[in-house]
């Protein structure tokens, strides 16, 4: 059974960094494309950030220049590196991995920025 674990979140004050993993577990395969989503709250799920297995990246507007999404496909595991972070980047980040179509997402880590 895959699974997709996150860790990293945590409190930071405004103008900080964390740093976000997420390990995948119980796959035979590289995930196509992996990618960090967050969902505020009364807010949608939203796009944060995506990087294809051949390491094409995607970032929403919002966190361009200050978040960098990599990952690590031999440990099939994906990081987001955020700095300079704001109040309005707090929110529960979940993880996905895509493969064929098929997407599994993690349980999510709370971040919250303080002002």
């Amino acid at each position: 059974q895959v699974q997709l674990v996150e860790s990293g979140g945590g409190l930071v004050q405004a103008g900080g960094s964390l740093r976000l993993s997420c390990a995948a577990s119980g796959s035979t395969f590289s995930f196509s494309v992996m990618g960090w989503y967050r969902q505020a709250p009364g807010k949608q799920r939203e796009l944060v950030a995506t990087i294809a297995v051949t390491g094409a990246t995607r970032y929403a507007d919002s966190v361009k220049g200050r978040f960098t999404i990599s990952r690590d496909n031999a440990k099939n595991t994906v990081y987001l590196q955020m700095n300079s972070l704001i109040p309005e980047d707090t929110a529960v980040y979940y993880c996905e991995g895509g493969y064929s179509g098929v997407y599994w997402w993690g349980q999510g880590t709370q971040v919250t920025v303080s002002s």
